[in-house]
């Protein structure tokens, strides 16, 4: 049975126990927000997260802790540019304490909204009718998610009075977002806000098949974004036919992923379609069936780099990709030269080398005179035959 990753053991049971308790006709709803306030981590815009379960000894916040509430705004509503538009459709795959879509109804003043929210846990559902409101916009989510609980026979009290304006629709899902996603409609979404765990935390949810579902439900113009800047998730997109673009870097070394079936403006850094193109730290996670298990997930994709490794694509050591076209660091070079040996490239400034990485280059750096691609998904792709090429 599919159990996914949600917040903390401690607070699985304080809010089921309050839920329990609610059902029997016992009003403890300002008792089971100040339990929860024990748990709360303060961003630095004030808004507040939660820790998850942890895995292999290590937890992760919901958000990052340089502010919720703002990376709810900078990474998901504002690069989706839904700006002047009358009618939007979003869908918010791991809903979360619903700071995306409450960002998006703050920031978009559409004629009419409608937002599907998926969200695995009832208790993550509930604890976001607990959890203080960062923006009024959030009591709307508030109302949806109360209405949910209510309707499913998980609360007993109406209590958030704010009403869902006619003009806002939302429907919430509380299952593997695996299971709600081929029941949704072709070309419906004018944008998906992707904000699961980690994919090394829940890699179901960023594999090939996966981002496949989600581009047969997003419209031809519409926008993916995320926060992970992962080479395996940025490679199951470009398999899933999306072009790609580097997002915001709000709280973190590395900006997110914006992703449209249609070209956009902007690009990845170079480095980043080295890495995915030629690296077996390019090869996307898989679950032909959306169906495994994460540990099943993550033992396919170790066992396909292992098969890779040095015979379709460059190791991952050393990031010696990025290296190609210039002279390796003295305190590596050996190592890198070995690692290019390996796939018969004889070094970086081999004509093997050049050839690669000739279609990130504005001009012909190795005589091939072909014309040059204007993507990062064209170069990947075509950095990516170049190697199969020069294979044996």
């Amino acid at each position: 049975m599919y159990k996914p990753l949600t917040v903390n053991d401690e607070i699985i049971v304080l809010i089921k126990e309050y839920l329990d308790r609610e059902c029997l006709g016992e009003n403890v709803r300002e008792e089971a927000s100040r339990k929860l306030k024990r748990y709360l981590i303060r961003t630095d815009d004030g808004s507040y997260t939660l820790p998850s379960k942890k895995l292999s000894g290590k937890s992760e916040t919901m958000h990052t802790i340089h502010g919720a509430i703002t990376e709810a705004y900078e990474k998901f509503v504002k690069p989706s540019q839904l700006e002047n538009r009358d009618n939007i459709k979003v869908l918010d795959i791991c809903s979360g304490l619903g700071y995306n879509s409450a960002a998006l109804i703050d920031h978009i003043k559409a004629e009419n909204i409608l937002i599907h929210m998926i969200e695995a846990s009832p208790e993550v559902i509930c604890a976001g009718v607990l959890v203080p409101s960062p923006i009024p916009a959030h009591r709307i989510i508030k109302r949806a998610y109360e209405e949910w609980l209510l309707e499913n026979g998980l609360a007993h009290f109406q209590m958030i009075s704010t009403k869902i304006p006619e003009n806002i629709s939302i429907k919430v899902f509380c299952e593997d977002a695996r299971q709600t996603l081929p029941s949704l409609q072709k070309g419906y979404y004018d944008a998906i806000f992707l904000d699961a765990f980690s994919p090394l935390k829940t890699p179901e949810l960023y594999s090939s098949e996966f981002m496949l579902e989600l581009a047969r439900v997003i419209k031809d113009n519409g926008i993916l974004t995320t926060y992970t800047s992962a080479a395996p998730v940025r490679s199951a997109m470009i398999e899933a036919g999306f072009h790609i673009v580097e997002g915001p870097k709000f709280g973190r070394k590395k900006g997110g992923t914006i992703a449209s079936l249609k070209a956009i403006k902007g690009s990845l850094p170079w480095d980043d379609e080295r890495i995915i193109a030629l690296s077996d730290a390019g090869i996307p996670y898989r679950d032909p069936n959306l169906e495994d298990s994460r540990e099943k997930i993550i033992e396919k994709r170790e066992n396909e780099r292992r098969l890779a490794r040095n015979i379709t694509r460059l190791p991952s050591s050393l990031r010696t990709p990025i290296y190609l076209g210039m002279k390796a660091p003295e305190k590596y070079a050996a190592r890198i030269l070995k690692n290019l040996k390996s796939m018969n490239i004889n070094g970086t400034l081999s004509k093997k080398a050049l050839y690669i990485i000739c279609p990130q280059y504005p001009k012909c750096i190795c005589g091939c005179k072909e014309e040059r691609p204007s993507s990062s998904r064209e170069r990947i792709i075509e950095m990516r035959n170049r190697l199969k090429k020069c294979e044996g």
